[in-house]
C-alpha cells in the first residue's frame, strides 16, 4: 500500500483548515468594518451601533468581542458563513426609554468577493477589498431597521381595511 492516498486526505485537510481560517479572519474583519461605519451612514453616535450575538437575549452596552460572532466558543474552525448581530439603541423622543433593534448579517467568502446577507435582504456582493465600499451593506442594514416598523404601519394604514372587519372579497 501506498502513503500517497494518505497524504492525499492529510493535504485536502490542510487546505480546508487554511481556507477555514482565512474566512474567519476575513469575515470578522469585515464585521468589524461593517460595525465601525454604520453609525456614520446612520448618523447616530458611535456608542449607539454595537456587534451582538446573532440569536438569544443580548445587550448592546456590553462589549461582546468575539462572542458576538458565531464561530465562538467552537473547538474546531469549519469552513461557512460567519454570522454576528448588528445592534442599534435607538431613544425614545417622549421620554427616556430607547429601543434596542438587532439584525442579523452573515458574510462568507466567495472567489474574490463576500456574499453578505442582512437579514431577510437580497445578497450583496462586497469585494474582498472592501474598504470604503461598504454603503450597500449599510443601505441593506438601515432598510431592514426601517422595514421592521414601516411594513407594519403601511398595512395598518390600508384603505381596504378601513371600512369594516373580516375578510376581504375575492
Amino acid at each position: 500500500m501506498s502513503d500517497a492516498k494518505f497524504e492525499e486526505l492529510k493535504t485536502a485537510i490542510r487546505d480546508y483548515g487554511q481556507a477555514a481560517f482565512q474566512n474567519l479572519l476575513k469575515c470578522r474583519a469585515l464585521g468589524d468594518a461593517i460595525i465601525n461605519g454604520f453609525h456614520e451612514f446612520e448618523g447616530c453616535p458611535a456608542e449607539n451601533v454595537a456587534a451582538v450575538p446573532a440569536q438569544g437575549q443580548f445587550d448592546p452596552r456590553k462589549d461582546y468581542g468575539d462572542e458576538a460572532y458565531s464561530y465562538a466558543g467552537r473547538e474546531v474552525i469549519i469552513l461557512e458563513p460567519v454570522r454576528f448581530g448588528l445592534s442599534i439603541i435607538v431613544g425614545n423622543a417622549e421620554d427616556s426609554g430607547a429601543l434596542w433593534l438587532r439584525t442579523v448579517i452573515s458574510a462568507e467568502i466567495i472567489g474574490e468577493n463576500f456574499d453578505v446577507f442582512v437579514a431577510s435582504q437580497p445578497v450583496i456582493r462586497v469585494p474582498i477589498d472592501f474598504d470604503g465600499k461598504l454603503d450597500p451593506v449599510f443601505e441593506a442594514i438601515h432598510r431592514e431597521f426601517l422595514e421592521t416598523f414601516t411594513l407594519e404601519v403601511n398595512e395598518f394604514l390600508d384603505a381596504r381595511f378601513k371600512t369594516g372587519i373580516g375578510f376581504l372579497p375575492a
